[in-house]
């Protein structure tokens, strides 16, 4: 659709191109901008603009972060023995909101998935590995949303951790099969996190 200005066009044509932004509502955005004071919209501008620039990845667990190593890594009252393994950033911002869970986390960034073209060598599992052979890791969590690549991808991880002595566990299913962990209430999340199972009991219940 065009509009009256190539201007107010572009810009809702870049709206648009946001992941759950119609036309419709990238219109309502670009004129909601339109009424502010330039100084407003220009720190919109900037803050987004810094915000590509000038985050980070953490070095350790890959989060999002402002500096080398994320607040979550560098915090020395975080128990650095137990790592929360997640599929993204989002998981990471479901899973602290619940405020019950005080280790460290890892970002696989993805899943195990041949149908879309992603292996195991395009996520972070080599640094995982990594972690693991320093020895100060003693419990894995696999907090993978619970799909069929979620499980495949903690099947193949677990494999990789078999010789470690790391324990591994995975959290309680109250999270329903198919469904999405950045989607889960706090708190069924909070109580699948604290009630996770040893994976050896997922797998021996799986194959009965």
């Amino acid at each position: 659709m065009k509009y009256s200005s190539k201007l107010i066009t572009d810009a809702v044509a870049e709206f648009a191109k946001l992941p759950g932004i119609g036309e419709k509502t990238a219109l309502r955005l670009v004129l909601h901008l339109l009424k502010q004071d330039t100084e407003k919209v220009n720190g919109f501008g900037e803050a987004v603009t810094r915000m590509r620039s000038e985050v980070k990845f953490c070095n350790t667990c890959h989060n999002v972060s402002d500096n080398e190593t994320c607040e979550i890594c560098a915090n020395i009252h975080r128990d650095h023995s137990t790592v929360c393994l997640v599929e993204s950033i989002r998981d990471v911002i479901a899973i602290e909101n619940t405020q019950v869970y005080r280790g460290v986390y890892h970002v696989l960034g993805g899943v195990i998935s041949p149908i879309d073209g992603i292996g195991p060598e395009k996520l972070s599992i080599d640094s995982l590995l990594q972690r693991v052979a320093h020895g100060e890791i003693k419990e894995i969590i696999m907090a993978l949303s619970p799909t069929i690549e979620g499980d495949t991808t903690i099947f193949y991880i677990s494999k990789k951790l078999k010789d470690t002595g790391v324990n591994i566990t995975t959290i309680a299913r109250g999270i329903s099969f198919g469904g999405e962990l950045e989607y889960t209430d706090e708190m069924t999340l909070a109580r699948s996190i604290a009630t996770r199972l040893p994976y050896e009991n997922v797998l021996v219940k799986a194959s009965n």
